[in-house]
């Protein structure tokens, strides 16, 4: 009979798998709400100036922050991360490096903008971690979309750009709550909330990319089954709605409030506000 793998025999890749799973499991609901509802007060106090300079807007506790929030969405796509979908993320990390460059040096095709915060490292006006602020909004939405839409999700005609919409619709959540703080400001303004539609319309070519490069990349039954199994996974798109829903209401910003309601209520349609007491 062969024998049970023990911790120390297990795969180095398994034993970290299992472990991450671990930490995000049992800390569920500091990371899902507590550090959103932290990072959602202490982006607004340094907007309105309450934090002394060594903490306002301090890139390295927000990209901390940022981080953390990730875990759940890390944790959850790490074992259905075969060697084609870490090729596919890795292409998409250069693609998100890419358009933005086009982005900040020419204005297509989100609208001339300026960064206004510092948001850690910076690489010809890029930051280093861009990455990790735009694939997790694609990654979110494709897993949402994948439990929304059930065995409708076997099309990839209405999958994709069902996707592709979920991921705008997430950016006219976060682009009018970033402007608000003062991430960013476009240079000739814009009627949604200080956003021009040019941006949604450089959003849509973004998504489009990004969401067939994933949808390639992924295996969609291994996601299927592992987001069966793992209750954490989109708890990442949890924080989303707490941070910049709790900011846009904050500021007034009423659609993308209620677009950010939109969100919780398709998290809670698919049961993922379930986190249990211990």
């Amino acid at each position: 009979m062969r024998e049970a793998v023990t911790d120390f025999e297990m795969p180095p890749r398994g034993h970290l798998e299992r472990r991450l799973d671990e930490l995000v499991d049992e800390n569920r609901f500091t990371i899902a709400v507590v550090f959103p509802a932290l990072g959602a007060v202490t982006l607004l106090a340094s907007a309105e100036g309450l934090l002394p300079e060594p903490l306002s807007f301090n890139p390295y506790f927000l990209l901390f922050g940022v981080a953390v929030m990730r875990l759940p969405l890390v944790a959850g796509l790490a074992p259905v991360l075969t060697r084609k979908a870490a090729a596919g993320l890795a292409a998409l990390c250069g693609y998100t490096y890419a358009i933005e460059y086009v982005g900040i040096t020419t204005g297509f095709p989100y609208g001339a903008f300026q960064y206004g915060v510092d948001l850690g490292p910076m690489l010809g006006g890029i930051p280093v971690a861009l990455p990790l602020f735009f694939l997790p909004l694609v990654g979110n939405a494709y897993l949402l979309c994948l439990l929304l839409l059930g065995d409708a999700a076997r099309r990839v005609a209405l999958r994709v750009p069902v996707v592709v919409a979920a991921v705008i619709g997430m950016d006219l959540v976060l682009d009018p709550a970033a402007v608000s703080v003062g991430f960013w400001a476009y240079d000739a303004g814009g009627l949604y909330y200080g956003v021009p539609w040019s941006n949604y319309a450089g959003w849509l070519l973004s998504a489009i990319v990004a969401v067939a490069v994933l949808d390639y990349a992924l295996d969609r039954n291994a996601v299927l089954a592992r987001l069966e199994s793992c209750r954490f996974m989109l708890d990442d798109l949890v924080s989303f709605v707490i941070l910049w829903g709790g900011i846009n209401a904050y500021f007034g910003n009423w659609i993308p409030a209620a677009l950010a309601v939109g969100y919780g209520y398709a998290l809670w349609k698919t049961d993922r506000f379930d986190f249990p007491e211990r």
